[in-house]
């Protein structure tokens, strides 16, 4: 919140009283507000833009630094409308190093996996690290946690009581990622959740995929007005009909841009002006290899859009949506320092990066020093397990020998699993994994020290043949996933992970091929993008060996817990029919 002090600096720099700390001269504006191009220039104070006219000599002294935009397009900094930055497996400071040079300078979202592991009190030490970044955070608190349906066990459990207390703050932007099924059953805690932030006219950010019709008539009658999951473009435009501010996801595992954007090519052209971007999950490789939402914005161009149609959905599209365009969206007075300059709209090449005011990136080289904060122990030791054994992963079963007719979590796509029964073989008393039916076994293990949970199921789909891999990186909950073949690899994957604090590792005939340390809450870390995305490279190579013909098999395994995309997942209480919210035997049959 800017100070009267503050505000009244600004007022006198608007005027010119007081020189500007940064000038951009002889650029080319993209004015999204109206759609136009046009040469100006843009004078800078501070963190605010204070004038964008032909003419700011009277706002320029011999302490004022000159940035020379000419042949070069003036870009308002982008934002990505819903992400878990988490799942990116980076520490708040290393995702800025990976995204801003992109052009990001925004994002949205709920830091929802950090509070599952460190609670909403020892969250301010991810919002200090954020403070000095070139990277703004408008963070909305989940509308509760875990959004697992059975409840699944986390450290913190997000309450209606919390955003009687957080949605009255400036820092709280609305509610976060509320999933249809709360509206659905009524939740209590998600109603009053609702209830507060209405309270102080923020907004609700949905969650729905596959919704249609009725279904959909019920969930907006909850107050939604954004929502960031759309299957097919047919969903995406019922959504935009009905008012709902509908976001196109293209994240690492899951892109919808090309079948989403064709509700605009194909439906209705004013949908664009009611559509935004987003990356929900994204990795190291992916940023480095592609880009950010540079990356979608040349995907929307290439897909049919005019690029001031695509720049508009990157920027002023998300900030009204969220109710953020009083401060970012625009290259306007009054409005945030953050300025892209590209080479042509329609190529989209980046080649500088003002955020805050600062200049963080020129001449294809980050400017600005991301250094990593010193980590506290309140936020290093958050994985708390007794060793395992083999016989731990063991399925046991009420047959003691035979045939037995199994209900597993088939894979057919990072999200959407379906169940697909196999017939298995029961010995003294334990159900065995089958490599030749592709039948795996997978346990889901509650690590935070509160109840010891430890649920087994059988996955299919994913063609592993040797070994193990787990990772404690895993929304909605962040438990920790261990799959394989044989019980001693994924004892040996599972013990790897206690001992070193959280991370993924890939495991075979009791050797370790590939360990990512993931201290950070047992979900992200310190490394560079690069050394990330090497390591992920690695991990990805490890899993190949183990027959795994996944396109990201930890990326999978990571998103088994969810419970809210259809149809089956699993969760450290057990296993999870979505099409029901409740639990269900795997063994359905003998």
């Amino acid at each position: 919140m800017t100070t009267v002090k503050e505000l009244s600096e600004y007022i006198d720099a608007g005027v010119a009283k007081t020189p500007a700390s940064m000038v951009i001269e002889h650029g080319t504006l993209v004015n999204v507000n109206t759609g136009e191009y046009y040469q100006t220039d843009v004078a800078i104070y501070k963190e605010r833009i204070v004038a964008v006219d032909t003419d700011i000599s009277d706002y320029i002294d011999e302490n004022t630094k000159h940035i020379d935009a000419t042949g070069k397009y003036l870009v308002p900094g982008l934002i990505d409308g819903h992400i878990h930055v988490e799942c990116s497996k980076l520490s708040m400071t290393r995702f800025a190093e990976a995204v801003v040079p992109h052009g990001t300078t925004s994002i949205i979202s709920g830091l929802d996996e950090y509070i599952s592991v460190l609670g909403l009190n020892d969250l301010q030490e991810i919002f200090d690290e954020i403070k000095p970044l070139p990277l703004k955070l408008f963070w909305g608190l989940p509308y509760k946690t875990p959004y697992t349906i059975p409840k699944s066990t986390i450290a913190y459990n997000v309450s209606a009581a919390d955003h009687e207390k957080y949605q009255a703050l400036d820092q709280c932007y609305g509610v976060w990622e509320t999933v249809r099924e709360a509206v659905q059953i009524k939740d209590s805690d998600t109603l009053q959740a609702i209830s507060s932030a209405q309270q102080y006219h923020k907004p609700i950010f949905g969650c729905s995929p596959m919704t249609r019709g009725k279904e959909l008539n019920q969930f907006l009658m909850s107050g939604v007005t954004i929502d960031h999951e759309s299957y097919s473009h047919a969903e995406f435009l019922e959504k935009a009909r009905k008012g709902v501010h509908v976001v196109i996801r293209e994240s690492s595992v899951t892109k919808f841009l090309a079948e989403n954007i064709r509700a605009i090519t194909e439906g209705a052209a004013g949908v664009a002006r009611h559509t935004s971007f987003c990356t929900d999950d994204v990795n190291a490789s992916d940023i480095l290899n592609h880009g950010h939402l540079d990356h979608m914005i040349r995907l929307a161009i290439k897909a049919g859009l005019s690029p001031m149609t695509a720049i508009q959905m990157a920027t002023l599209n998300s900030a009204e949506a969220y109710h953020i365009d009083n401060q970012v969206g625009s290259i306007a007075p009054g409005k945030d320092a953050d300025i892209l300059l590209v080479d042509q709209p329609d190529q989209f090449n980046i080649e500088t990066v003002i955020s805050k005011g600062q200049l963080v990136y020129d001449t294809q080289k980050t400017v600005f020093p991301f250094v990593p904060p010193v980590r506290t122990p309140k936020i290093l030791n958050t994985v708390k397990h007794v060793e395992m054994t083999a016989s731990e992963f063991d399925y046991h079963a009420d047959i003691s020998d035979g045939p037995v007719t199994v209900r597993t979590i088939h894979s057919v796509g990072p999200f959407v699993r379906k169940q697909k029964d196999i017939e298995l073989t029961a010995h003294n008393g334990i159900i065995l994994p089958s490599i030749e039916k592709d039948a795996v076994s997978v346990s889901v293990i509650e690590r935070y020290g509160i109840n010891q949970n430890h649920a087994h199921s059988f996955i299919s789909g994913w063609s592993i043949k040797h070994g193990a891999i787990a990772t404690t990186s895993a929304p909605d909950d962040n438990n920790m996933v261990v799959a394989g073949v044989n019980t001693a690899d994924m004892a040996l994957a599972a013990n790897t992970l206690l001992k070193c604090g959280g991370g993924q590792v890939v495991v075979m005939d009791g050797k370790i091929l590939s360990l990512l340390k993931l201290p950070i809450a047992g979900i992200t870390t310190d490394l560079t993008p690069v050394e990330l995305a090497t390591m992920e490279n690695e991990l990805k190579q490890k899993s190949i060996l183990l027959g795994c013909q996944l396109p990201d098999p930890l990326f999978y395994l990571s998103f088994l817990p969810i419970t809210a995309i259809p149809d089956l997942a699993i969760t450290d209480g057990g296993n999870v029919d979505y099409t029901k919210l409740t639990y269900f035997d795997p063994v359905v049959g003998h």
